[in-house]
């Protein structure tokens, strides 16, 4: 590649967003959609290149507007491969007014011990949240601070994780 243009590239990589932003306009003729500097960055620089390079072909760039247009492109198998039609599958529907459920936690109504200061401390693992010492806690991090006084990453405190682990 031309080392003007690795120059220019390199230049850009320094310069802040008002000013990336003026060159994308330079580069497109167009205000910039984006305030992501990484992504200015790089379509700056990848225009840089594609004009001393010569860029993509008529035919390269008629293909993927045809790709990015979807209209080519089925929604189904060709009839050819479905002689039956395919049976409906339908899948309960997933509640997302919740986050999911940890992979580090055990099942529901599994109980947790830890002994600490001559104390077992005993939580039993609910649906949705713990209890200890029949009260409800959303966090096992609320029931260790709970215990202890200062704040412990449940996880860690239940023994469910290891120091520097996920």
């Amino acid at each position: 590649m031309d080392p003007s243009v690795n120059r220019v590239i390199e230049q850009l990589r320094s310069r802040r967003l008002p000013a990336l932003k003026k060159k994308y306009r330079e580069a497109f003729g167009e205000n910039p959609r984006s305030s992501n500097k990484q992504f200015l960055f790089r379509r700056i620089a990848w225009q840089l290149q594609a004009n001393a390079e010569g860029g993509l072909s008529d035919r390269a760039r008629h293909r993927a507007a045809e790709i990015a247009d979807d209209a080519d492109m089925g929604t189904g198998a060709p009839s050819r491969f479905s002689a039956s039609p395919a049976p409906i599958v339908t899948t309960p529907p997933i509640d997302r007014s919740r986050p999911p459920r940890d992979w580090r936690l055990p099942e529901p109504g599994t109980l947790l011990t830890r002994r600490l200061g001559g104390e077992d401390i005993v939580v039993k693992v609910l649906q949705q949240g713990f209890e200890y010492r029949s009260r409800p806690y959303r966090t096992l991090s609320a029931i260790a601070r709970e215990v202890t006084g200062t704040r412990w990453n449940g996880f860690l405190f239940f023994g469910l994780t290891e120091r520097g682990s996920g």
